[in-house]
């Protein structure tokens, strides 16, 4: 068994935005993957917005939401812990 956090961010913009798996990253452990995944919060730069200028994390079970707030407009990721079985 792994663990494993992916990372899903919005695409697209107004009303055609979409979710979509943007990167997947395998761990031995969840507490590796737990650590990688706040790393991440923290740090991931999502395709959207261009100009990142305020980041807000917010934890919740199994994972994060970060939202991104850019100089014209505001997207969000999110970052799930998941365990392959």
């Amino acid at each position: 068994m792994s663990w494993w956090v992916v990372v899903e961010e919005q695409r697209g913009m107004g009303d055609s935005r979409s979710w979509s798996l943007s990167e997947t990253f395998p761990h031995p452990d969840r507490e590796t993957a737990e650590a990688e995944a706040l790393r991440l919060a923290r740090e991931y730069q999502p395709a959207y917005p261009w100009s990142p200028k305020a980041r807000k994390v917010l934890r919740g079970p199994g994972g994060y939401l970060v939202i991104v707030e850019g100089r014209t407009s505001t997207f969000h990721f999110r970052l799930s812990v998941v365990e392959e079985i």
